[in-house]
């Protein structure tokens, strides 16, 4: 009977499911907007640098010298490689010395990587404005372009490095310049020195060591799973494994800003929406208060006219879901496919930030599971009024009113 009513007045019934469908589809697009960008924050950040974790002397964090590096040998890489998780596991030589070039000199920063892992994470070959890639443990440097640019130096020529190497030893060596890379952020751009890392553990005296691993995960989800797996390779190695987290917490803060914004966003929307699917119930209770009337003075039972509104009303809220999350289903996967570039006028704090500016969208399952089942929970509580109605309705008064 509840079925058949729904359909008895299609206007009314089509009016009802459309508002509870574009309530499920506001809902949906919405919060996906908020996931994608915070997932997008986090991957740029991850690939600016730092990786999702690293692997480091327990020391090395709180005082990142040479001297509080940590022994290396490829069984590491080989044990972080087989790890469940991890994408790729990426060792590093980081530290300081003074670049210089005929009479002009610059404090910069020396990365010694491996060029194929590194790529992975900071996508060094698309950095890449002038000359070449260095082959594995080819001897040379590349240069960021605006280090560059201030020592006035280009594609072959050779570039002094003065230093403090490990346990304080001095560090001196000549470098010929095989290519210049472009960094995003003008700070980092304005400093780097790469390197391969048989070539910085020379020049800093501290062959068999490294100052970190930087690890790229599989699924950024399972965060503290694979946290956890790594910390088990080296129980008693006098190693520390931090996360992003941990590493950028200035990046959580502005999460925790955003999330807490997009739940105040999404409790006003909820609000709008509540509003609307009531003026839809409303209608429908008054649409045909004549009705109830009569067919309780009938000998209709009035706990048997309450199940069958609130069945119509519970059908139809799941009518309007389905559609809802099929709508935006649709919206949602295109968008993140295909992300919304939000233009030049935003390249000043791509720049300074090192990331793209886009508007991405997230295809999360839980994006369409919350939201449907928050619009379904709100239908089930408005549904109460019309059984409220009902409860205090008096069959007279009724026929009267309609």
């Amino acid at each position: 009977m509840a079925w058949r009513n729904i359909w008895r007045n299609k206007r009314r019934s089509i009016i009802t499911i459309s508002s509870i469908a574009f309530a499920v589809l506001f809902a949906c697009v919405f919060m996906s907007m908020q996931y994608g960008s915070m997932t997008y924050m986090v991957d740029n950040a991850v690939r600016f640098y730092s990786g999702h974790m690293q692997v480091q002397e327990e020391n090395y964090w709180d005082e990142r010298t040479l001297d509080n590096s940590m022994s290396y040998s490829p069984e590491i890489l080989l044990k972080l490689d087989r790890t469940e998780g991890v994408k790729v596991a990426v060792p590093r030589v980081e530290s300081f010395a003074l670049s210089a070039y005929e009479s002009l000199t610059r404090p910069a920063m020396v990365m010694g990587v491996d060029f194929a892992r590194e790529n992975e994470i900071t996508r060094i070959t698309q950095k890449l404005v002038e000359g070449d890639l260095l082959e594995k443990d080819e001897k040379g440097v590349l240069l960021s372009s605006g280090l560059a640019e201030y020592l006035k130096m280009g594609v072959g020529d050779t570039l002094v490095l003065i230093g403090q190497g490990y346990h304080g030893i001095n560090a001196a060596a000549l470098f010929a310049v095989k290519g210049l890379i472009k960094f995003a952020n003008p700070e980092q751009n304005k400093r780097v020195v790469a390197m391969s890392i048989a070539d910085a553990q020379y020049f800093y005296g501290m062959e068999g060591r490294l100052t970190s691993v930087a690890i790229l995960m599989d699924d950024s989800k399972t965060l503290a799973e694979t946290v956890q797996n790594v910390k088990t390779n080296f129980p008693n190695a006098g190693l520390a494994v931090l996360d992003w987290q941990e590493m950028m917490p200035e990046i959580v803060q502005i999460m925790n800003l955003k999330y807490g914004n997009s739940r105040k966003m999404i409790m006003i929307l909820y609000a709008v929406i509540a509003f609307g699917m009531f003026g839809t119930f409303l209608m429908l209770t008054a649409e045909r208060t004549r009705e109830f009337g009569i067919m309780l003075s009938v000998g209709m039972r009035r706990r048997v006219l309450q199940t069958s509104i609130f069945s119509e009303i519970t059908m139809m809220s799941m009518i309007g879901v389905l559609a809802g999350v099929a709508m935006s289903l649709v919206v949602i996967i295109y968008f993140h496919y295909n992300p919304i570039d939000l233009g030049t006028s935003m390249d000043e704090m791509a720049d300074r930030y090192g990331m793209e500016v886009a508007l991405v969208f997230s295809a999360d399952p839980k994006v369409f599971l919350e939201q449907a089942w928050a619009v379904f929970v709100i239908a089930f509580i408005l549904s109460f009024y019309p059984l409220l109605i009902l409860f205090r309705l008096r069959p007279v008064d009724a026929m009267r009113k309609g």
